[in-house]
């Protein structure tokens, strides 16, 4: 081991989870910058830093030094001091102001602010409001650096520090030392996993009940991620073992425990044979979206029918326009129907059904909404309608601050029709609130395309609510006219029934392209060049705000995350950025909300692009639709790059164009399904880059993973809804 002590200069990679840091020192010597490699706490420039470690030769980066160990010193000259308190994290201090408090206490200035930090008031520009802002800070720095050692010196993942001290305060080592799992439960980015590693490191019991029901409630809530409400008992019980090494019966009764708690719900009665397992919340929406799906096809109130043959005689004229017999019987259907799903791909004319039931239901003054998931979705649906629209979340008055959704089954919507446009990306959460809020004399009319992915939450709403027979179904097969000279639709339809696109690209006016690449360095190669310059000069479009990356899978060379990588530096290589994590965050990137935050108003699959980078105030300014959101800086793992997205974080958006690399290395997500949804983000133009065997895969594989999910059941089985078995 050799020993090498210097200020850290500059952070160039830091990990927030592992700690892995890359950054540049300057030794005390005053030489050459030395690069180091390995696990640091939190780095910030500015720093001292005391290392052990071992000297190495990379063939790429050259010499380095890997790090061992280290400790934390606070600078001592007033150049670093000033590196230090400028970079950002502590509020109030800017780069800026950070000179001036050096100018004034120099090398004493730490010193002043850990004894006597009202002092700072002596400076130009402090007054009571920062000095506040300031202190606290700067206090909530020092207990940070406390906990921080703590986890350091478990071998524990730092980068979670912050919400642990915002959570727990000053209990936070406390609640460490007497149940990690806690963790789990009360911080959102911290999973059973890193609690379990943590509990490792405390010498936690390995059988104890604690750390059973974590597993148990773990691996339900990983099973939600993949789509499922529940899971059959014996399946979930096998799991429990597996994962955490412990028999059976430590398993089983840890269920049962949980549900004695009411934090799980077992039924025998939604998927006999066997229990089924739920989270309590998913059973109460799965259950309550069947009684409230039944509760509005019952009901004789509301809006009164109209005559098919006389309502379709109007409509057509005052539209301009002759429907098509599968859209005359799609209107005629909305016309007596309390709960009505139309369905089909593009180009089938759900738009053209949408106008004309409003034409109808506005002659009589019905008072009539119109929603989807997203906001994207949204604002294409009142373009297209030339209706109001708003996002499922705006329609029910959603409220952070008052603690939920306004709209609900005590202050129900003022509404004779609701019209829900990609009504696929409903999962049973939402389906539960939206379905909550409307009155029983309110028809219900679903849109959407059954054959693209289903929802990232939890449930298939819209394919149980198809598959049970009990509601009418309009079902579009027909590609209309305008549609068939877009290479785009027919190429949809052709994947959708199984059947290869047509990959040639020998039109010019062809809006499909297929552009052969079997090594994953070439195709990525291939996807900058159409993103940064091809396109762009072709097509006369933006390259980060018209077009779209679209990757069926987020690792690899040609996944999402290294493509973001890629493209951001390609696209936008500006100098103002923050780094966060393991990727850089710059000013004008292209961002994607990952979770619905309901504080901020921005939901998971909102794309906005950065605006502001504010190092004092340690805040992110995006903007939305718009509108912009303001972000600390600790609340950025809900932000990821967005040059690239996943074809699940895609749903209900279109973009002008789409570029889509399908290589073989993709085969356990290549899904018809996943194929199509990509495709039919495209508006203008869709480029496909990868080889032929890769798209025939994804075309022939028409058996999407199964879902846990009984809300079928319930809604042919009305009884099944009564209690839990």
């Amino acid at each position: 081991m050799e020993a090498l002590s210097g200020q850290l200069e500059k952070v160039t990679y830091y990990n927030e989870i592992s700690g892995f840091t890359v950054a540049r020192l300057m030794t005390k010597d005053g030489g050459v910058p030395v690069t180091v490699v390995g696990p640091l706490m939190n780095p910030r420039p500015g720093e001292v830093l005391h290392l052990e470690g071992e000297w190495q030769q990379h063939a790429a980066y050259g010499r380095q030094f890997r790090v061992s160990s280290f400790k934390i010193g606070y600078p001592t000259t007033e150049k670093s001091i000033r590196s230090y308190l400028g970079s950002g994290h502590i509020k109030g201090i800017g780069p800026e102001m950070a000179t001036r408090i050096v100018a004034r206490f120099g090398r004493r200035t730490l010193a002043v602010i850990e004894a006597d930090i009202q002092r700072l008031q002596e400076v130009k520009g402090i007054g009571t409001k920062r000095m506040a802002q300031i202190r606290e800070a700067w206090s909530q720095h020092r207990d940070l650096r406390e906990i921080m050692l703590f986890l350091q010196v478990h071998e524990l993942p730092t980068g979670h520090a912050a919400r642990i001290l915002q959570t727990y305060g000053d209990k936070a080592v406390a609640v460490l030392r007497g149940n990690p799992y806690r963790l789990a439960d009360d911080i959102q980015g911290i999973g059973f996993k890193t609690a379990d590693r943590m509990a490792r490191q405390l010498d936690f019991d390995p059988t104890a009940p604690a750390r059973v029901e974590a597993g148990v409630l773990h691996l339900l809530g990983a099973d939600a991620e993949k789509g499922h409400v529940y899971c059959p008992r014996p399946e979930l019980e096998k799991e429990v073992t597996e994962l955490l090494g412990v028999d059976n019966a430590l398993a089983s009764a840890a269920i049962d425990r949980l549900a004695k708690k009411k934090r799980l719900v077992l039924d025998s009665r939604a998927a006999p044979p066997t229990a089924s397992v739920y989270q309590a919340s998913l059973h109460h929406n799965e259950v309550s979206v069947a009684r409230h799906l039944l509760r509005l096809q019952h009901d004789q109130g509301g809006l009164s029918p109209l005559d098919a043959d006389q309502a379709l005689a109007w409509v057509q004229p005052h539209l301009g326009l002759e429907l098509a017999a599968q859209q005359k019987k799609a209107v005629a259907a909305s016309l007596d129907a309390n709960v009505l799903v139309i369905t089909g791909g593009p180009g089938t004319g759900k738009t053209t059904i949408i106008k004309a039931i409003l034409a109808l239901q506005n002659r009589r003054q019905a008072r009539i909404h119109l929603t989807a998931p997203t906001g994207r979705a949204a604002k294409r649906m009142a373009e297209t309608t030339g209706s109001r629209a708003t996002t499922i979340h705006r329609l029910l008055e959603f409220s952070f601050q008052k603690g939920g959704f306004q709209r609900n089954p005590d202050r129900p919507l003022v509404t004779d029709l609701v019209i829900v446009d990609e009504a696929s990306m409903i999962d049973i959460r939402l389906m539960d609130h939206l379905l909550g809020a409307l009155p029983s004399s309110a028809r219900l009319i679903l849109v959407g395309d059954i054959d693209q992915l289903p929802s990232v939450g939890p449930g298939n709403v819209l394919r149980d609510i198809i598959a049970c027979g009990c509601f009418p179904v309009a079902t579009l097969t027909e590609i209309y006219r305008q549609a068939r000279s877009s290479a785009i639709i027919v190429n949809a339809h052709r994947v959708n029934a199984g059947d290869m696109p047509g990959l040639k690209n020998d039109s010019a006016d062809n809006d499909f392209f297929f552009i052969t690449r079997e090594d994953p360095e070439q195709a990525l190669e291939t996807v900058v060049h159409l993103v940064a310059e091809r396109i762009p000069k072709g097509f006369g479009l933006d390259p980060v705000r018209d077009i779209q990356v679209l990757s069926p899978m987020h690792r690899g060379l040609v996944g999402a995350s290294n493509l973001n990588r890629v493209l951001q530096a390609r696209l936008n290589p500006s100098d103002q950025e923050l780094v966060r994590g393991a990727y850089t965050l710059r000013l004008n990137d292209k961002v994607m909300q990952v979770r619905n935050n309901y504080d901020k108003e921005v939901y998971n699959g909102d794309i906005g692009f950065v605006v502001r980078i504010d190092l004092a105030a340690a805040t992110v300014g995006i903007l939305f639709e718009g509108r912009e959101v303001a972000y600390d800086t600790s609340e950025l793992d809900e932000i990821v790059l967005a040059y690239a997205v996943s074809v699940h974080k895609s749903q209900g958006s279109e973009f002008p164009a789409v570029v889509v690399p399908v290589l073989t290395q993709h085969y356990v997500l290549l899904q018809r399904n996943l194929l199509y949804t990509a495709i039919t983000r495209g508006r203008r133009l869709v480029v496909i880059v990868g080889t032929s065997k890769a798209l025939a895969l994804a075309v022939k594989n028409a058996s999407p993973r199964r879902r846990y999910t009984a809300l079928e059941r319930r809604l042919r089985r009305p009884e099944v809804n009564d209690a839990a078995g």
